[in-house]
């Protein structure tokens, strides 16, 4: 059934469940805790009726967030492309520990997205009392069902929802292990705020040109490594993770602006590295910030050997959007280029 925008009929969204703590409840009996069944979500939650969406549930197999991969982020833009013409939005059920990655990863293998793709979990399983797994869900089904005046979906990209703010995905990163509060985009306002009301904040929501068609690019390169720099590194340490065998991507997590040490033998390591073929791209170990490679001697030699500033991008978006390029067959100065480049609003130019 293929859906048309602005008519007055219900809208249609597709629930994805694969995991987290979200899916799980308290047995009666044992008071163990218990897989949540989504597909019995309206008789869980008689108030998810009230929003006048018309919600379908497509189960995965659950898995630990932790074991997230690109084989994962894969069967989910296959089912989103499978069931794109079916629905209005998608609201995507995922564990908390690598959300911002896997929704980093779709916001770059789905183009031309003209739907809500809204991740969402909990700290607290949907089951337990004082959840917040329950206003996540509800929340972020509305986001995904909503529309503007002329009838177009109110946020069209991949978003993440938790705790009343709404981020673009490849803009998020977890920052708490126990608040409720879990996740925060740093270096990028909210794309919603939610109060009595949902605060849409349009100017920051990204809309697909108008003749870009909707797709999905599937294929990833997985050859990449985080190499974080700290106090103690030795030549002999990077040049052994630099040296691995079939690398082909760095991402180089440096301190403050983009700075690193200052020694010969650093810019050496990397040197070999990269007359291999390794494209390292360098992100600031700061959540808040960006990496500027003209304040420091270390960050000004980097820049002339090829390393590509990352600039104010997160961790999970620069090593889901190298996985992405690289994927993609880029490699040399048209990698560097890419990875410069803005393709889903997720670093600023």
């Amino acid at each position: 059934m293929k859906r048309v925008n602005g008519d007055n009929s219900r809208r249609r969204v597709l629930l994805i469940y694969t995991g987290g703590t979200i899916g799980m409840k308290t047995d009666p009996e044992s008071g163990a805790l218990v897989p949540f069944d989504f597909t019995h979500i309206h008789q869980e939650f008689p108030v998810i009726q009230r929003l006048n969406v018309d919600i379908e549930v497509l189960p995965f197999d659950p898995i630990d967030s932790s074991n997230a991969s690109p084989a994962l982020w894969r069967a989910l833009a296959a089912k989103i492309e499978e069931n794109y013409d079916l629905f209005d939005g998608f609201v995507v059920l995922h564990g908390t520990d690598t959300m911002s990655y896997t929704s980093s990863a779709l916001s770059f293998m789905l183009h031309g997205l003209a739907k809500p793709v809204v991740f969402t979990g909990s700290q607290i399983p949907i089951g337990v009392l004082r959840t917040d797994g329950r206003e996540n869900l509800i929340t972020a089904i509305e986001i995904a069902a909503a529309v503007d005046s002329e009838g177009k979906a109110r946020v069209p990209e991949v978003s993440l929802y938790f705790q009343n703010r709404l981020f673009r995905a490849n803009r998020s990163t977890k920052q708490s292990a126990e608040r409720l509060s879990a996740f925060a985009s740093f270096n990028y306002p909210p794309l919603a705020e939610v109060g009595v009301n949902i605060a849409y904040n349009d100017a920051a929501i990204h809309h697909p040109a108008e003749d870009e068609t909707f797709g999905v690019e599937s294929l990833l390169a997985c050859d990449v490594m985080v190499v974080k720099i700290f106090p103690g590194l030795t030549e002999q340490t990077l040049n052994a993770m630099l040296s691995v065998e079939g690398l082909r991507g760095v991402i180089l997590e440096t301190y403050g602006s983009g700075n690193a040490p200052s020694g010969d033998w650093f810019i050496d390591s990397l040197r070999r590295a990269m007359e291999r073929g390794v494209c390292v791209m360098n992100v600031t170990q700061c959540a808040d910030g960006k990496v500027d490679m003209e304040l420091y001697e270390t960050g000004r030699r980097m820049q002339e050997l090829g390393v590509v500033s990352g600039r104010d991008i997160t961790l999970e978006a620069a090593v889901t959007k190298m996985m992405f390029m690289l994927g993609r067959g880029a490699s040399g100065e048209a990698l560097k280029s890419a990875l410069r480049t803005s393709f889903r609003g997720e670093m600023n130019e």
